[in-house]
């Protein structure tokens, strides 16, 4: 049987997933991507086109903030923080998340 492709987040899903990788500590953005795939083990892929401009989303609205530094590989990179404001703003989005899911399970769960 061939794998299919991971399917694209969506846009809500993966401002979720990068203020809870971020939450830990501050990342630039190759690290947020290989820290988002290793945890879902392989199964969630955040392609450069799609993380940039979430970032850049996340900044504007104030739950993120850049700082330039050098990565583990010497180069210089953006760095990410969640603020104050972003924190409120995952603990908000964890919460409707959890809520979704539960209500999407109990309509897989249908007899």
């Amino acid at each position: 049987m061939t794998r299919q492709p991971p399917p694209d987040i969506l846009q809500g899903t993966l401002d979720l997933l990068i203020l809870r990788t971020l939450q830990a500590e501050p990342m630039h953005g190759w690290a947020i991507s290989e820290r988002i795939q290793q945890i879902s083990q392989d199964v969630l892929h955040v392609n450069q086109g799609s993380l940039y401009p979430a970032l850049h989303r996340l900044e504007h609205r104030g739950w993120i903030e850049a700082e330039w530094g050098v990565s583990e590989l010497g180069r210089r990179a953006k760095f990410y923080r969640l603020t104050a404001s972003g924190r409120r703003q995952l603990a908000v989005a964890a919460s409707e998340w959890e809520r979704m899911t539960t209500a999407i399970g109990r309509v897989m769960k249908m007899a």
